[in-house]
């Protein structure tokens, strides 16, 4: 059974950046895909970011070319880089182990319990 463990959330004004971190931890099996998703009061959690083991990528449309997903194998973590934050990035960012079912869509099968990112204007 696999455990996320997330660090890396803070306070953080508009503009500026912040590196979230993932930890995976107790499977001895390789782990496939990894993801970030966010859920922010009163909406529904979305997908932010995902990456295969290969390191292909795929990114919700309002992070493109602010966020960069990678991942270091040997280590099983995974990291979100968010740069340029906007208050509506303010959520819990939550990392998930799964599967890519096709390119795009991510089945998440292992979660982590969550850290909050609150930009302010």
């Amino acid at each position: 059974q696999v455990q996320l463990v997330e660090s890396g959330g803070g306070l953080v004004q508009a503009g500026g950046s912040l590196t979230l971190s993932c930890a995976a931890s107790g499977s001895k099996e390789r782990i496939n895909a990894m993801a970030w998703y966010r859920q922010a009061p009163g909406k529904q959690r979305e997908l932010v970011a995902g990456i295969t083991r290969g390191a292909r990528t795929n990114y919700a449309d309002s992070v493109k070319g602010r966020f960069t997903i990678s991942r270091d194998n040997a280590k099983n973590m995974v990291f979100l880089q968010m740069n340029s934050l906007k208050p509506e990035d303010t959520a819990i960012y939550y990392c998930a182990a799964g599967t890519y079912v096709t390119i795009t869509t991510f089945i998440a099968a292992t979660w982590g319990q969550g850290t909050q990112v609150t930009v302010s204007s």
